[in-house]
């Protein structure tokens, strides 16, 4: 939102004043983190309570007189904007602001947090403490809240079905020890280990989340059944099945407890240590077939996405260079695309009671991190990438590869640990023999890393080590946005103010060699309306003849 858009919402803001999804604060220099968490878990909840989309914390204006009084809270903006990881590494499930809006009001700076609603049937809570609004009060969510949020998604979500024949006999000793551990692992900052296994096991298991008021779920079997206790999910099979194609056959089937499991399926497949020879080297470098990590990462992933309805089993199949890990359901929010670069966060899940335990148990994130850390840590290994099949419109299709596909790619990825994700995806569609951007086709051919005419290209079996070619590549690559952003930034807090035409003088010559000319302007002037819209940058002049000056 620009400067005139933000200054319309503040005054509404302040017309309807302070309720269960807006709070107002004087916040002068500095503000307790804590309280801002507290309240981000308020105002998140009561959002979801009322059915809308966000709601506001705003710093700069008297609680007493209703006035805009300014704040200097965190006046750098890259100080103020690490408050987003503050908060998410401290909300459970971890979310954070979808932005921070400044507005440089007449009366002084003021700052708006945008915060999103909690997602229907999970409650957002800070330190392990769930909050919300009484009134202007931030006080504790009451019980019939909490069971409102979590209701929300009961009745449509297969996991959270209670299971009323079943008890806490049906679950697996080894898996509830198993269990503990990993919750107190992954709150060792907030609960002592030996607090976490002294818990009552129906207190542990609701604070885990994957019971009900010690009610046993479908998600309590699942993860932590017995085997002979799956008869309770019939008609729908808890099962995963390990199967080996091939010269040899074989195959196993596995049921709960998942959290178990897992790791005994992973334990069946070939993991070998294959040897990579560098080039211009004797000494090869030894990786195993598989990673464990990327192995249980796709296969957590199956079992909390999989369409429990359709009556379908999880089914990994080993080849003799790859694995294929397949599961019942579209892929659920977006596209595997959109989660490479990490920076996607899923606001829905199928199954969000299963998927909210598996994070409370550490066997997943819900930040959206999962695809982005399985294609980094094959890259690390100078294997292919991941391959996502959704021609499939009710099932997904993941391959992971055990093997080289293209020596000379593998050899590349050694010899340039430094690459950006974007290259190494681009070199590995290369290999694949797959399509790649005109972009990326110049970028890669100046760094000499591919070689060939359109469409018939090969990643280049030496790379070219000359001075010239690594400067054409540098020229060619991309920086991301923050570091344009910055160069203005710093250019307008010295100069005080630029014309376009300085803008332009000072990034035409750092954009990528890529991108033409009129590529390159539109790139400025996306850049100017991004800087503008977050308050970081504002016009004085007029469209056609822009006057900037930074907002600090």
């Amino acid at each position: 939102m620009d400067q005139s858009a933000l200054n319309t919402l503040l005054e509404g803001l302040i017309r309807t004043w302070e309720n269960e999804v807006a709070e107002f604060k004087e916040a002068g220099n500095d503000y307790d983190t804590n309280k801002i968490g507290a309240y981000f878990s308020a105002l998140s909840n009561e959002a979801n309570l009322r059915g809308l989309e966000r709601a506001w914390l705003v710093f700069g204006v008297s609680n007493k007189t209703r006035e805009v009084v300014g704040t200097n809270y965190r006046s750098e903006s890259e100080r103020l904007h690490s408050l987003k990881l503050q908060v998410a590494q401290s909300t459970e499930p971890s979310i954070t602001f979808r932005d921070i809006h400044e507005l440089q009001h007449a009366d002084g700076r003021v700052l708006l947090f945008e915060i999103p609603a909690a997602p229907r049937g999970i409650p957002i809570s800070w330190k392990g403490h769930y909050h919300a609004r009484a009134g202007e009060s931030l006080v504790s969510l009451s019980l019939d809240k909490l069971d409102e949020i979590r209701q929300q998604t009961l009745a449509q979500d297969w996991s959270a079905q209670l299971v009323p024949a079943a008890s806490l006999t049906d679950l697996d000793e080894a898996a509830l020890a198993r269990a503990r551990e990993a919750f107190a692992k992954k709150y060792a900052n907030r609960f002592n280990a030996e607090e976490v296994m002294a818990w009552p096991l129906p207190t542990f298991l609701d604070r885990a989340r994957v019971t009900q008021n010690g009610q046993i779920t479908r998600t309590a079997l699942l993860l932590l059944g017995k085997p002979e206790a799956a008869w309770h999910l019939s008609p729908h099979p808890a099962q995963m099945t390990w199967k080996l194609e091939g010269a040899e056959r074989a195959y196993q089937h596995f049921a709960p407890p998942f959290l178990l499991t897992t790791t005994q399926l992973y334990q069946c497949i070939r993991n070998i240590q294959l040897r990579l020879l560098p080039e211009d080297e004797l000494l090869p470098i030894e990786v195993s077939k598989y990673d464990q990590k990327i192995v249980l990462e796709a296969l957590h992933n199956c079992i909390a996405h999989q369409d429990y309805t359709l009556h379908g089993r999880v089914v990994v199949i080993e080849q003799s260079d790859r694995l294929i890990f397949e599961n019942e359901g579209n892929f659920y929010e977006g596209t595997p695309g959109d989660y490479l670069e990490g920076n996607r966060t899923p606001h829905r899940y199928r199954n969000p009671f299963l998927a909210q335990a598996m994070s409370e148990l550490n066997m997943i994130d819900t930040m959206g991190y999962g695809i982005h850390d399985m294609y980094a840590r094959q890259a690390r290994r100078y294997f292919p990438m991941p391959d996502y099949d959704l021609e499939k419109p009710s099932a997904v299709r993941l391959t992971i590869y055990g093997g080289v596909v293209d020596p000379a790619y593998s050899r590349l990825l050694i010899q340039k640990t430094d690459l950006p994700l974007a290259d190494v995806l681009a070199l590995d569609r290369v290999q694949k023999k797959l399509p790649i951007p005109d972009e990326a086709v110049t970028r890669l051919k100046r760094a000499g890393l591919i070689e060939g005419r359109k469409p018939r290209f090969h990643v280049s079996a030496s790379v070219a080590k000359a001075t010239g070619s690594m400067a054409d590549y540098i020229r060619t690559r991309a920086q991301d946005d923050e570091f344009y952003a910055k160069l203005v930034t710093d250019y307008l807090q010295q100069s005080g103010q630029a014309s376009r035409a300085d803008i332009d003088k000072l990034l035409v010559d750092k954009l990528s060699d890529a991108l033409t000319p009129e590529q390159k302007q539109r790139k400025i002037g996306n850049l100017l309306t991004k800087l503008r819209r977050s308050g970081r940058i504002y016009n004085e002049g007029s469209k056609k003849v822009p006057v900037w000056r930074c907002a600090d």
